[in-house]
């Protein structure tokens, strides 16, 4: 049976499975659901359009399906929709999508926000990420499986977190993190590999070798472009598969747009003027 705080206010539209926990002073607005064994524990906000798998738990002051951040946001309807088995800590903020963004901000499943963590519009989130208090991610971010990213980090728009990438505390970050690397400082630089989470993740240590002279070769050797450089490890690592993600992670950020390929793809004019000075809906 759902077990509801009288103090909690919960819009009629709400869908709510039957184990689901509301604690005191939540509230839960319009064309929410809840998926089974959900625990919001007290002063939690889902404002709207958001859809919860199972076993997520909300911690006191989060504020998630919030209205997103900007200005091209016209008030259609978009969505948050969240994984199973994530741990929303305090004051953490998750925005719905925008239309021009493809309408929807998705978190996958098992994923870590501590607190104060920002998650704004249209990114997108893939799973078993551990995000570090007040690390800040503007919109349309991507973060790949099993990145972890230190507290109080900050992220451009459209920049893409590898898989098992490893982010420093404070990185300030303007181009893609490529996967399977650790990052850290201000602008952000590569600085080795990150063996560690390889290694939790159940890569083989010949994996790993081919990422680790990956690093060396792409980011410590002088001359020569990062095309031929990736050319060079695909034909002396031709079967390694997270030397050949890693590569292809390379690429597309050197051809995308200030190191940032998915910036390439997006089909709005960032010049154009869309509603300065106008307030936010």
């Amino acid at each position: 049976m759902t077990r509801i705080h009288p103090t909690a206010i919960i819009d009629p539209s709400a869908e709510l499975a039957s184990t689901v926990e509301v604690g005191p002073w939540c509230v839960i607005g319009p064309k929410v659901f809840l998926g089974e064994h959900c625990v919001l524990r007290s002063h939690a906000t889902i404002e709207c359009n958001t859809r919860m798998g199972a076993g997520n738990v909300l911690f006191p002051f989060c504020a998630v399906g919030g209205t997103p951040q900007d200005r091209k946001f016209r008030g259609e309807e978009t969505w948050l929709h969240v994984g199973n088995g994530n741990h929303i800590r305090e004051h953490v903020t998750m925005h719905r999508g925008t239309g021009n963004g493809g309408s929807a901000t998705r978190i996958g499943d098992r994923n870590l926000f501590m607190v104060g963590v920002h998650v704004a519009h249209d990114c997108q989130l893939e799973d078993e990420i551990t995000i570090a208090n007040a690390a800040m991610l503007a919109g349309h971010v991507h973060v790949h499986t099993g990145a972890n990213i230190g507290g109080g980090a900050a992220f451009h728009h459209f920049v893409t977190i590898g898989s098992c990438a490893l982010v420093g505390g404070f990185a300030r970050c303007s181009k893609d993190i490529p996967p399977f690397l650790i990052v850290e400082g201000s602008p952000a630089q590569v600085r080795g590999h990150n063996h560690v989470q390889m290694t939790r993740r159940g890569f083989s240590e010949e994996e790993i070798e081919a990422v680790k002279q990956a690093y060396k070769k792409v980011f410590r050797e002088v001359g020569g472009t990062v095309a031929e450089k990736v050319a060079e490890l695909r034909l002396e690592f031709p079967t390694i598969k997270p030397l050949a993600k890693l590569c292809d992670a390379l690429l597309a950020s050197a051809n995308g747009v200030h190191g940032r390929a998915l910036e390439k793809m997006r089909h709005d004019d960032k010049l154009a003027t869309h509603g300065a000075g106008v307030p936010l809906p």
